[in-house]
This record gives structure tokens, sequence and C-alpha cells, in this order.
């Protein structure tokens, strides 16, 4: 059973994510300040994390400074809707991901799922092989989504969970299009609501992520209007 500190302030989030992460199987442990999360955690470690940033005491940008001090368990940031430069300054420290309130129990639980598939690979955890978890040969692409490992032209890229789903629905048909709203449905709950722009700034980043030193990614075409596609090089 995987353990899961929640460090929120919000006592309402605190208490509704721990009741479904329980639910799901998860042993929880709930702190409302970074200080008293980083004290714990130097005590016993948990297999991942799930921070707010905005917190008394000790932020979640401070608090994950010092968690990467010691450890690479995995690490999710809770965002509000306007903190577009913490999310970035947070993916630079350290974290793996992040997920924008208000969001929905499920699509964090997902996350999540994704990031302990990850780190039990890494650890090395044999995992049942299917579709989803299959190595992804594109031509000069390669998607590894139990190690969350990204390969382009032989170079390593570093994508959040966000982006990697985004990429790899693209990639596992190449030529044929994706409408955003297609897109949404992969990398949001149904219950979320985003808009348009969502999709469009994920993609910006994913190819700024994914150029080379000699040459910009250009294996997702944007098609103005209707959506987007990958064309295999």
């Amino acid at each position: 059973m995987s353990r899961i500190a929640l460090v929120d302030d919000d006592r309402n989030i605190l208490t509704s994510v721990s009741m479904t992460l329980e639910a799901e199987g998860f042993e929880v442990e709930t702190y409302n300040d970074g200080q008293s999360a980083l004290d714990a955690f130097n005590k016993r470690l948990p297999d991942m994390a799930v921070f707010d940033i905005k917190m008394p005491r000790m932020d979640g940008m401070d608090l994950l400074q010092r968690v990467r001090q010691k450890t690479n368990m995995p690490v999710i940031f809770l965002t509000s809707k306007d903190d577009e430069i913490d999310e970035v300054l947070g993916l630079r420290m350290g974290a793996d991901d992040y997920v924008k309130k208000p969001f929905s129990q499920r699509l964090l639980v997902e996350r999540i799922r994704a990031l302990l598939r990850r780190q039990e690979a890494l650890d090395g955890v044999e995992v049942a092989e299917t579709e989803e978890t299959k190595v992804l040969v594109r031509g000069e692409l390669s998607m590894d989504p139990l190690r969350h490992a990204v390969t382009w032209k032989g170079n390593d890229v570093s994508l959040t969970v966000t982006e990697f789903l985004l990429l790899q629905a693209l990639a596992q048909r190449p030529g044929f299009v994706k409408s955003r709203d297609q897109l949404m449905d992969v990398a949001y709950d149904d219950q979320v609501y985003v808009d348009d722009r969502t999709i469009d700034s994920h993609i910006k980043r994913l190819r700024k992520k994914m150029r080379t030193a000699d040459t910009e990614f250009s294996a997702i075409e944007t098609l103005y209007g209707i959506g987007y596609r990958y064309n295999e090089e």
C-alpha cells in the first residue's frame, strides 16, 4: 500500500482528498503547513506527496527545495488558476507535475497513479505490459510510459504527466487529427472545465521542451480551428 502525504492549509481539501485516496486503497498522511510535513518527512518519507504552494510557516516551494536535498520521491503541486509563474518555477525546482485548483478528485488520483507507476519502474518493480504501458517509438521519438521517459533525436526530455499524456495521445496515431476537446479528455477529467487556450499552452511548452539545439520540434502540426496532428519524421 502506497503512502501519500497531503500538505495543504485548507482543511476541507485535506479531508475530502484523503477520504478519496483512502477509498482507492492508499495510506494517507495529512499536514496543514510545510514545516509540520518536513518534520514528519525527516523521520519517515512517504512514497509520494501533494503540496499546496501557498501555506503558512513554510510554503510549498521551500518544502520542495528541502525535500529534494534528500529524496527524488514524486511530488505534485496544487496551484491556483493564476499561478503559472509558480508552476514553471516549481517544475524547474523538481516537482513532477501540477494540478490546478479547483480540481476533480479523479484527476488527482490518476496523476498520482501515473507517477507511482513511473517510480515503481525506476525502482525496478516489475509492472505488467499493456498497450498503455509499452514503449512507443515513432521515428526519432521514443516514449516509455512506465518510466515516464522521453527521448527525441537521442536527447532526454523531461515532461510533466500532462505533457506526456498529450504527446502520447498524438503519437499513438500519426497523421490523424485530434481536436482540442479530444486532447482535453486525455489530459483532464470530464468534470473539470478548461478552455481551448489551456491545451494550446501545453502544446507550446511541449514544443519548446522537445526542440533540440539545432532544430525546432515540428512533429506536432497545428490545424487552425481543428486541432493538432503528429507527423512521423
